[in-house]
């Protein structure tokens, strides 16, 4: 069985009954008692960030994660769904697995599903998303180029900051990574 001498950065472990992913870890030998693993540990189906501690040598499971591209379709409020594009097979994922990237959800915008043990754990959106802003402050006429920004709101409610010469209408690139405005499309 594998022990936490096996593990990886990326890695993804059964840990206190949820499925991790592993930022970190240090393995570290005291000079006083036994040595143990520092792990930093990310929830896959949350996101929630975890730093904990393993005594060396203890027993760990590995959890294979299979990510799959998916076409996000609609939601009907606890649930949204997802449509493989070569089986046209649909998958409901309830809200709760979706949380953290709701304000990317985009009518067929492709996505990758994650599944352990054959059932969804998560979504993952694609590096950068176009998002066509609803709602700002109206540009003004010469800010073409300057360093000022403004809020701004997107068609799937997501607020980012803008370079001043961004109209209401206008589609954006967001990097999903940060939350952040790349470029006018």
């Amino acid at each position: 069985m594998p022990t936490t001498s096996d593990i990886k950065k990326g890695s993804n472990i059964r840990y206190k009954k949820g499925i991790y992913t592993i930022i970190d870890f240090q393995h570290v030998k005291p000079g006083k008692g036994g040595a143990f693993v520092r792990l930093k540990l990310k929830n896959v189906e949350t996101g929630q960030v975890l730093d904990d501690t393993m005594r060396a040598g203890a027993s760990i499971e590995f959890i294979r994660i299979e990510r799959k591209p998916y076409q996000y379709l609609y939601s009907d409020g606890d649930h949204f769904y997802f449509m493989d594009k070569n089986t046209y097979e649909q998958i409901p994922i309830h809200k709760d697995l979706v949380s953290g990237v709701i304000s990317y959800l985009k009518e067929s915008t492709d996505m990758i599903c994650l599944f352990a043990e054959g059932k969804p754990v998560g979504v993952e959106p694609p590096m950068f998303i176009e998002l066509t802003v609803t709602e700002t402050e109206p540009g003004h006429k010469g800010n073409t180029v300057s360093s000022g920004t403004k809020p701004a709101t997107t068609e799937t409610g997501l607020k980012v900051n803008v370079p001043l010469f961004i109209n209401v209408g206008d589609m954006i690139k967001i990097d999903t990574r940060t939350g952040e405005y790349i470029e006018r499309v």
